[in-house]
């Protein structure tokens, strides 16, 4: 009885450990379920992480890197814009306003760049003629991002006009016209090929130093959005007034009341920055950039339209020169852009940049900069 009692008990002892053993590896199956997803959260976040500071990662025997997380800037923007209208009759008019001077404060964070400027001839807000530019960058030593907005106003000047058959138009120019606006609106994405050696924010958003000259190919895709706003009537009031008479008539080519430009881009270019003294940076790029684009405008009637689709080469040019010891930085830029649009129905060429100086100082020093 006693040895039967034994195996009895025995029995219901293996019974309950492999009770608690069937608990017990459930119980870890289910920490594995709910402890897996995190570890594995976990590594993607540090993937991510890594991804990210990739965008910055720089040879600091050619680039020194920020050593201050904030700064504050001012500075002055002259701005040029120049349109050419043209018609398959050969007529063409050349409009640009005078060269306008714009300031503004700027503030950057790390890779963001936020600022506004102002035309301090049209600062009264309620103006229709006032000039305005809203810019957000956002640069790292790999890629960099901008988006822009320019309202450009209408206070343009003619300055050329030919209407054909030998007529002297001279005496119409410059006249002011207050007939035509234009806006833009864009975003571009660019990438830079050597980015370990060559910085491009050293020269356009002194965020780093370059220490050794160097170049970079360059390659990027954008979006721009034009709008063309033209005052027809006004136009052919302007040429009849100078005129003396009325039969002297515009072609059915500048007679409309609208135009759009909706353009996609992708773009190649080299850049190089010439360190020709300690602290100081001479920055030079140009991109061949090849352009989707598709116009849609309004006849002078508003009822006949016309649009067409292109593909045209255009260009942009930066220069750039700086002095910057990372804690002051004074320089000045300047950024062309050429387009143009060619169709039977409709021409026009556009020339458009701008020229910054600017003042700053970095503050906000990073804690490994810092003196221990």
């Amino acid at each position: 009885m006693k040895t039967l009692l034994f195996h009895k008990e025995s029995d219901m002892s293996l019974c309950r450990k492999g009770v608690l053993l069937g608990w017990g590896m459930l119980v870890a199956s289910l920490m594995c379920v709910v402890c897996v997803p995190a570890v594995a959260r976990k590594k993607e976040f540090r993937n991510v992480k890594k991804v990210v500071r990739g965008f910055s990662a720089i040879d600091t025997a050619y680039i020194e890197p920020q050593h201050f997380e904030f700064t504050a800037m001012l500075q002055t923007t002259f701005t040029y814009d120049i349109y050419e209208l043209r018609s398959p009759g050969g007529q063409s008019i050349t409009f640009s306003p005078d060269v306008i001077m714009k300031v503004g404060p700027y503030f950057g964070w790390r890779w963001f760049f936020l600022g506004y400027t102002f035309d301090l001839k049209n600062i009264g807000f309620s103006s229709d003629k006032r000039k305005q530019e809203l810019d957000l960058s956002i640069y790292s030593s790999q890629i960099g991002v901008d988006f822009y907005y320019r309202r450009t106003g209408s206070d343009y000047k003619i300055r050329d006009v030919n209407l054909g058959d030998d007529t002297d138009m001279s005496g119409l120019s410059p006249l002011s016209f207050d007939g035509l606006s234009v806006g833009i609106t864009g975003a571009s994405l660019y990438y830079i090929f050597n980015h370990n050696r060559f910085s491009y924010p050293a020269a356009f958003s002194q965020s780093t130093c370059q220490k050794i000259s160097c170049g970079s190919w360059m390659a990027g895709i954008g979006y721009t959005r034009n709008s063309l706003d033209l005052d027809y009537g006004k136009l052919q009031d302007a040429v009849n007034s100078y005129m003396g008479r009325t039969d002297v008539k515009l072609d059915s080519g500048m007679m409309f009341n609208s135009v759009k430009y909706y353009n996609a881009n992708v773009s190649v270019g080299y850049g190089y920055n010439w360190v020709f003294a300690k602290n100081c940076l001479l920055n030079a790029s140009l991109s061949a950039v090849l352009a989707y684009k598709r116009s849609k405008g309004d006849t002078n009637d508003g009822v006949d339209e016309f649009s067409f689709n292109n593909v045209n080469f255009d260009g942009v040019g930066r220069f750039g020169i700086v002095y910057n010891n990372m804690r002051w930085y004074v320089g000045a830029s300047a950024i062309i852009h050429s387009n143009n649009y060619r169709k039977p129905r409709f021409q026009t060429n556009q020339v458009f940049g701008s020229m910054n100086i600017y003042a700053g100082y970095n503050f906000g020093k990073k804690k490994k900069y810092r003196k221990k």
